[in-house]
């Protein structure tokens, strides 16, 4: 796990930050870059890739990032949200958490065998409807989208239980496995620690604010629920990734003081109680803001503030 000090983040923004910018997303480029290249020497036995991470840690961007790399390098390459195989849901037979609240974490809504199947056929070429979710409704859509993989052709499944053998079986001798997430520690002038998962919920807090109708105090009031679902469904499974990528991007504090430091003012000033609220606060006032405007459309940081040439 890294470290990294806001003292050296505001230096690096006071020098320059248009070029701390440049630098920080060629990283995380040669780091996607590398994976693909790997991966790619292995296409004819492993044309599946599995890509896993947990709630906030830019899957989506970084499969995108991963097919449009490969597609430019001449190796056509197809992404699949495996949120399109989720079941309709049925509140009386649904998993419950210990509270007795329907547990949305659980693998158990996925269409486990439909998703397998799908999986074999690909991997020889048989064409698959992918079937689509409709998340207003909690329902199966009426729709699907055929998809035929061609010899050499790459298919790659993104969402939270795709490392899981639970969900996706042994699919080792067809799959690349990778694993994405925030995997950097952020560190106080006086050596006091942000967690990962709180830079994470950074992110969350933001895009569900910006796209999805929920407030801030709303989406720390789910955290508790994400995390339980993340230790037991995600971080056990994370063992079985060939691949790693680390998507912190050292220059994103900066970005989101501009869109979420009012709102953890505002939870600290009607006396919210959440762990490490405080510090989340104190790391934001303390770094200096970075204009959105120096972030290419392509990164990850705009999967949750927005402007993406993307399309999530």
């Amino acid at each position: 796990m890294k470290k990294l000090n806001c003292t050296a983040i505001n230096k690096r923004v006071q020098k320059n930050a248009a070029s701390f910018i440049r630098r920080c997303e060629e990283d995380y480029r040669l780091q996607i870059e590398t994976v693909a290249d790997s991966i790619a020497e292995s296409r004819a036995a492993r044309p599946i890739i599995l890509l896993a991470g947990p709630s906030g840690s830019g899957k989506t961007t970084t499969a995108l990032r991963l097919e449009e790399y490969l597609d430019n390098a001449g190796l056509e390459t197809h992404t699949i949200s495996m949120d399109n195989y989720f079941l309709t849901l049925d509140e009386n037979s649904a998993e419950r958490t210990e509270d007795g609240s329907i547990d949305f974490e659980s693998p158990s809504r996925l269409d486990i065998e439909l998703l397998s199947e799908h999986m074999y056929k690909l991997s020889r070429c048989e064409p698959i409807d992918i079937p689509t979710f409709d998340f207003a409704h909690q329902c199966r859509g009426t729709e699907t989208k055929r998809l035929v993989r061609k010899p050499d052709e790459m298919v790659i499944f993104e969402g939270i239980h795709a490392l899981n053998p639970a969900v996706t079986g042994d699919h080792s001798e067809i799959a690349n496995h990778i694993y994405v997430s925030v995997r950097t520690r952020l560190e106080t002038k006086d050596e006091r620690l942000l967690h990962p998962s709180h830079l994470r919920l950074m992110r969350r807090i933001i895009r569900d604010k910006l796209f999805r109708g929920r407030d801030c105090i709303g989406t720390m009031e789910m955290f508790a629920s994400v995390e339980r679902g993340e230790d037991k469904y995600i971080m056990p499974y994370k063992r079985f990734s060939q691949y790693s990528i680390n998507t912190f991007m050292p220059y994103e504090p900066s970005i989101y003081k501009n869109y979420l430091l009012d709102d953890l003012r505002h939870a600290l000033e009607i006396g919210y109680e959440f762990p490490d609220l405080a510090l989340m606060t104190e790391i934001l006032e303390y770094l200096e803001p970075v204009s959105i405007d120096d972030v290419p459309e392509t990164s990850l940081v705009r999967e949750f503030v927005g402007g993406s040439r993307f399309d999530y």
